[in-house]
């Protein structure tokens, strides 16, 4: 994974919508599927931390700063 590591939030999720897009199509392999799904799953996690990552430095940013910061559950409601 040290690999994927190196990727940026925007390469991956370009690499997710390149997966999804030949899965949809239908027409691939049940072999290569599940590889494309391993790697799907592997950008994922990547994007996801990431995207947790900058949630905190944006609150200690916030925080910082005087401000409250946002709390990512209260969004979601």
């Amino acid at each position: 994974m040290a690999k994927t590591e190196k990727v940026s939030f925007e390469d991956a999720m370009e690499g997710l919508e390149e997966i999804v897009a030949k899965l949809e199509e239908g027409d691939v392999p049940l072999e290569e599927a599940i590889d494309y799904y391993k790697k799907g799953v592997e950008l994922s996690k990547l994007c996801h931390e990431k995207l947790q990552s900058a949630e905190k430095q944006l609150a200690v940013m916030m925080t910082e700063e005087g401000e409250t910061p946002i709390d990512p559950e209260e969004l979601s409601e």
